[in-house]
Protein backbone atom coordinates (compact mmCIF):
# COMPACT_ATOMS: atom_id res chain seq x y z
CA UNK A 1 0.00 0.00 0.00
CA UNK A 2 0.87 3.62 -0.95
CA UNK A 3 0.11 6.37 1.83
CA UNK A 4 -0.01 10.04 0.92
CA UNK A 5 -0.17 12.21 3.71
CA UNK A 6 -2.53 15.23 3.54
CA UNK A 7 -2.84 18.66 5.56
CA UNK A 8 -4.05 21.55 5.29
CA UNK A 9 -2.24 23.71 2.94
CA UNK A 10 -0.62 20.84 1.02
CA UNK A 11 -0.12 21.64 -2.86
CA UNK A 12 -2.46 19.81 -4.73
CA UNK A 13 -0.38 19.29 -7.98
CA UNK A 14 2.20 16.94 -5.64
CA UNK A 15 -0.35 14.89 -3.72
CA UNK A 16 -2.98 14.26 -6.80
CA UNK A 17 -0.67 13.88 -9.61
CA UNK A 18 1.16 10.88 -7.57
CA UNK A 19 -2.08 9.36 -6.52
CA UNK A 20 -3.11 9.76 -10.18
CA UNK A 21 -0.46 8.21 -12.03
CA UNK A 22 0.34 5.43 -9.23
CA UNK A 23 -3.30 4.26 -9.71
CA UNK A 24 -3.00 4.41 -13.37
CA UNK A 25 -0.39 2.22 -12.80
CA UNK A 26 -1.84 -0.08 -10.59
CA UNK A 27 -0.50 0.65 -7.49
CA UNK A 28 -2.69 0.69 -4.44
CA UNK A 29 -2.64 4.13 -2.99
CA UNK A 30 -4.32 5.71 -0.11
CA UNK A 31 -4.68 9.54 0.93
CA UNK A 32 -5.16 10.08 4.54
CA UNK A 33 -6.26 13.19 6.24
CA UNK A 34 -3.90 13.82 8.65
CA UNK A 35 -5.59 17.24 10.05
CA UNK A 36 -9.18 15.62 9.54
CA UNK A 37 -11.18 13.17 6.65
CA UNK A 38 -11.83 17.05 4.66
CA UNK A 39 -8.59 18.03 3.86
CA UNK A 40 -8.11 21.75 2.31
CA UNK A 41 -4.97 21.73 -0.16
CA UNK A 42 -3.05 25.69 -0.63
CA UNK A 43 -4.76 26.53 -3.62
CA UNK A 44 -8.54 26.14 -1.22
CA UNK A 45 -9.34 23.13 -3.12
CA UNK A 46 -10.81 20.62 -0.54
CA UNK A 47 -9.83 16.75 -0.76
CA UNK A 48 -12.22 13.93 0.84
CA UNK A 49 -9.00 11.55 2.16
CA UNK A 50 -9.19 7.74 2.11
CA UNK A 51 -8.67 7.04 5.84
CA UNK A 52 -7.79 8.80 8.54
CA UNK A 53 -4.33 7.98 10.36
CA UNK A 54 -5.56 5.55 12.73
CA UNK A 55 -6.80 3.34 9.63
CA UNK A 56 -3.12 3.42 8.56
CA UNK A 57 -1.75 -0.24 8.42
CA UNK A 58 2.62 -0.25 8.47
CA UNK A 59 2.48 -4.03 7.91
CA UNK A 60 1.77 -3.67 4.18
CA UNK A 61 2.92 -0.14 3.49
CA UNK A 62 5.35 0.16 0.37
CA UNK A 63 5.65 3.94 0.61
CA UNK A 64 4.51 6.60 2.35
CA UNK A 65 4.37 10.39 -0.03
CA UNK A 66 4.85 13.93 1.99
CA UNK A 67 3.60 16.64 -0.81
CA UNK A 68 4.62 20.09 -0.04
CA UNK A 69 3.14 23.28 -0.20
CA UNK A 70 2.70 25.90 2.41
CA UNK A 71 1.37 25.86 5.58
CA UNK A 72 0.96 21.92 4.27
CA UNK A 73 4.09 20.82 5.04
CA UNK A 74 4.57 22.16 8.03
CA UNK A 75 1.44 20.52 9.49
CA UNK A 76 2.72 17.43 8.06
CA UNK A 77 6.00 17.86 10.42
CA UNK A 78 4.06 19.22 13.51
CA UNK A 79 2.06 15.60 13.50
CA UNK A 80 3.76 13.00 15.54
CA UNK A 81 1.79 10.61 13.40
CA UNK A 82 3.73 11.49 10.66
CA UNK A 83 7.15 11.92 11.76
CA UNK A 84 6.93 8.15 14.01
CA UNK A 85 5.70 7.17 10.47
CA UNK A 86 8.39 8.39 8.59
CA UNK A 87 11.08 6.99 10.88
CA UNK A 88 9.69 3.41 10.53
CA UNK A 89 9.36 3.56 7.18
CA UNK A 90 13.24 4.69 7.07
CA UNK A 91 14.30 2.29 10.05
CA UNK A 92 12.43 -0.68 7.72
CA UNK A 93 13.59 -0.14 4.17
CA UNK A 94 10.20 1.13 3.25
CA UNK A 95 10.14 3.62 0.55
CA UNK A 96 9.79 7.74 1.41
CA UNK A 97 9.31 10.18 -1.11
CA UNK A 98 8.85 13.69 -0.39
CA UNK A 99 8.78 17.06 -2.76
CA UNK A 100 8.96 21.27 -2.85
CA UNK A 101 9.02 22.09 0.79
CA UNK A 102 9.18 18.25 2.83
CA UNK A 103 12.48 17.03 1.69
CA UNK A 104 13.88 20.35 3.40
CA UNK A 105 11.51 20.41 6.37
CA UNK A 106 11.12 16.92 7.22
CA UNK A 107 13.28 14.52 5.78
CA UNK A 108 16.32 16.97 6.70
CA UNK A 109 14.54 17.69 9.66
CA UNK A 110 14.40 14.47 11.06
CA UNK A 111 18.23 13.69 9.59
CA UNK A 112 17.03 11.27 6.96
CA UNK A 113 19.04 13.23 4.44
CA UNK A 114 22.32 12.48 5.20
CA UNK A 115 25.17 12.14 2.66
CA UNK A 116 22.44 11.31 0.21
CA UNK A 117 21.57 13.38 -2.82
CA UNK A 118 17.96 14.75 -2.78
CA UNK A 119 16.47 18.20 -4.48
CA UNK A 120 13.57 20.60 -2.79
CA UNK A 121 12.04 24.07 -3.83
CA UNK A 122 15.08 25.93 -4.62
CA UNK A 123 16.17 28.15 -1.44
CA UNK A 124 15.51 25.77 1.03
CA UNK A 125 18.35 23.35 0.26
CA UNK A 126 19.68 24.56 3.96
CA UNK A 127 17.68 22.55 5.40
CA UNK A 128 18.36 18.89 3.72
CA UNK A 129 21.53 18.53 6.44
CA UNK A 130 24.39 16.94 5.10
CA UNK A 131 22.71 15.93 2.02
CA UNK A 132 24.50 16.22 -1.57
CA UNK A 133 21.90 18.93 -2.98
CA UNK A 134 20.76 18.15 -6.77
CA UNK A 135 19.42 20.29 -9.27
CA UNK A 136 17.01 18.22 -11.15
CA UNK A 137 13.36 17.88 -11.23
CA UNK A 138 13.35 14.22 -9.00
CA UNK A 139 16.31 12.48 -7.59
CA UNK A 140 16.38 8.67 -6.13
CA UNK A 141 18.73 7.77 -3.73
CA UNK A 142 17.75 4.16 -2.61
CA UNK A 143 14.74 4.57 -0.95
CA UNK A 144 14.30 7.99 -1.05
CA UNK A 145 12.90 9.95 -3.67
CA UNK A 146 12.54 13.66 -3.49
CA UNK A 147 11.00 16.22 -6.53
CA UNK A 148 11.54 19.88 -6.38
CA UNK A 149 8.22 21.30 -6.56
CA UNK A 150 4.87 21.81 -8.34
CA UNK A 151 6.18 21.76 -11.78
CA UNK A 152 8.56 18.60 -11.07
CA UNK A 153 4.67 16.53 -10.28
CA UNK A 154 4.71 14.37 -12.92
CA UNK A 155 8.39 13.36 -13.12
CA UNK A 156 8.69 12.67 -9.26
CA UNK A 157 5.19 10.69 -9.61
CA UNK A 158 6.56 8.55 -12.43
CA UNK A 159 9.44 8.03 -10.34
CA UNK A 160 7.34 6.78 -7.68
CA UNK A 161 5.47 4.82 -9.92
CA UNK A 162 8.51 3.33 -11.65
CA UNK A 163 9.92 2.86 -7.57
CA UNK A 164 6.20 0.74 -6.59
CA UNK A 165 5.64 -0.88 -10.22
CA UNK A 166 8.56 -1.11 -12.00
CA UNK A 167 9.76 0.87 -14.94
CA UNK A 168 7.75 -0.63 -17.87
CA UNK A 169 4.45 0.47 -15.60
CA UNK A 170 5.80 4.13 -15.59
CA UNK A 171 6.59 4.32 -19.03
CA UNK A 172 2.80 3.17 -19.59
CA UNK A 173 1.50 5.45 -17.65
CA UNK A 174 3.89 8.10 -19.46
CA UNK A 175 2.45 7.09 -22.68
CA UNK A 176 -0.91 6.89 -21.83
CA UNK A 177 -1.12 10.77 -20.83
CA UNK A 178 1.25 12.21 -23.86
CA UNK A 179 3.52 12.67 -20.99
CA UNK A 180 7.49 13.56 -23.21
CA UNK A 181 9.84 14.74 -20.52
CA UNK A 182 12.22 15.82 -23.46
CA UNK A 183 9.62 18.98 -24.31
Amino acid sequence: MVYVFLADGFEEVEALTPVDFLRRAGAEVKTVGITGKTVTGARGIPVVADILPEEVERDDMEMVILPGGMPGTMNLNSSDFVRDTVQFCADHDIYIAAICAAPSVILGGMDLLRHRRAVCYPGMEDGMTCANAVQQNCCVDGRIITGRAAGAAMDFALALCAAVMGKAAAKQVAESVCYDAGQ
